[in-house]
Formats: C-alpha cells, sequence, structure tokens
C-alpha cells in the first residue's frame, strides 16, 4: 500500500500543477482582449470628446460674427435696419452655453489624452464617472435649450408676423440669418454628442 501510495502522488500533484498553469495563461489571454477592448473604448471617448469641441467652437463662431446691416422696405418706406447676435437674449444665452460646452469639451479632452499617453485608464473610478455623466447630461440639456430659443428668434426673423407690417427680415440680412442658423445646427449637434457621450459613461457604469 505505502508503495501504491508512493507512485500515484507524483502524477497528482503534476496534474494539479498543470491546471495551475493553465489558469495563470488563461487569464493573461483574457486581460489582452479586455485591455484592448478598454483601450479602443478610451480613444473613442477621447474622439467624441473632439468633435464635440470641433462642433460647439463652430457654433460660438457663427454666432459671435453673426452681424449685418441693410435696408428694408415697410409701406413705401426705405428704413435702415441692422442685426447682431447680441441683440437677442436668446442668441446670447447661446453664446454662453457654447462657450461652456466648449470649455467643458476641451477639459474632457485634455484630461482623456494625458492619461491616454500615460496607459491609464480614461475612467479611474465610479465617482469619477458619474462626475462626467452629470457633466455632460447639464451641457447636453443646455445646449437643447439653446438652440431651441435661438431657433424661435430664427423662424420669426424668417416669417416675420402675421397680418402686421413686420416683413421677413432675413430677406435683406439674408447673410446674418444664415450665420445664425449654421450656429444653431451645430449647436444641436453638439447636443447629440454630448447626449451619445452620457450614454457611454452609462454602458461604462454598467459594467464597472
Amino acid at each position: 500500500m505505502m508503495n501504491g501510495l508512493k507512485k500515484t502522488t507524483p502524477p497528482d500533484v503534476g496534474i494539479q500543477m498543470q491546471e495551475t498553469k493553465l489558469s495563470v495563461v488563461d487569464s493573461v489571454t483574457m486581460s489582452g482582449p479586455l485591455m484592448a477592448v478598454r483601450r479602443r473604448s478610451d480613444v473613442a471617448n477621447a474622439l467624441l470628446r473632439l468633435i464635440c469641441l470641433f462642433s460647439s467652437s463652430i457654433a460660438l463662431a457663427f454666432m459671435t460674427t453673426s452681424e449685418q446691416s441693410a435696408n428694408i422696405s415697410i409701406y413705401g418706406f426705405s428704413l435702415p435696419v441692422s442685426s447682431k447676435w447680441s441683440y437677442s437674449p436668446s442668441f446670447e444665452y447661446l453664446v454662453g452655453v457654447s462657450a461652456a460646452a466648449a470649455a467643458h469639451s476641451l477639459l474632457q479632452l485634455l484630461l482623456s489624452v494625458v492619461k491616454l499617453v500615460k496607459r491609464s485608464p480614461v475612467i479611474p473610478s465610479r465617482n469619477h464617472a458619474w462626475l462626467i455623466f452629470a457633466g455632460d447630461q447639464v451641457f447636453a440639456y443646455g445646449m437643447m435649450s439653446a438652440g431651441s430659443a435661438a431657433s424661435g428668434v430664427t423662424n420669426l426673423n424668417r416669417t416675420g408676423i402675421h397680418h402686421s407690417a413686420l416683413p421677413n427680415f432675413c430677406k435683406p440680412l439674408h447673410r446674418f440669418c444664415d450665420r445664425v442658423a449654421v450656429s444653431i445646427t451645430f449647436t444641436f449637434f453638439s447636443c447629440f454628442l454630448l447626449a451619445t457621450s452620457a450614454v457611454l459613461d452609462v454602458f461604462w457604469l454598467s459594467k464597472n
């Protein structure tokens, strides 16, 4: 019996050692794909921040350069008119929100790039993810409200007021209205990008 135990013990140890080596190899091979997926996710997050920065900056630039003077005819009288973004509180609101969204996107982009260079996670903890999620939501709603408010004013400028002498101001001030329209378009696009970033934040929170 003692000889049988001596003969059977080494194979058992050998099998255990092989299983241990196999488990170590499996953990190493599984960590590689997981790291690659997380790396691609971090790069996509940084790219989304870059596009959002670009979009909100265009919205800000086009609105702050919207200015034009022309003549308009009312009841046969030619009157000089001028339009500028600062004449409308809605346009001023869009400028303020776009500037804040651009600053938010720039800050998040810089943090993402620094962490990508250091090869560390862009979102290091759940608290950080919740903070980014809250910021993305606030700015997404802000851009949506700013775009909606500016759209109402622009629509009034294009259609005029029915049953009154106020005409379509965008006919003589077409350059001003066109620049405002471009700014509003990029404002809504920035809102979409920020909302997408908030959704990605939710995915990260659900998996960690």
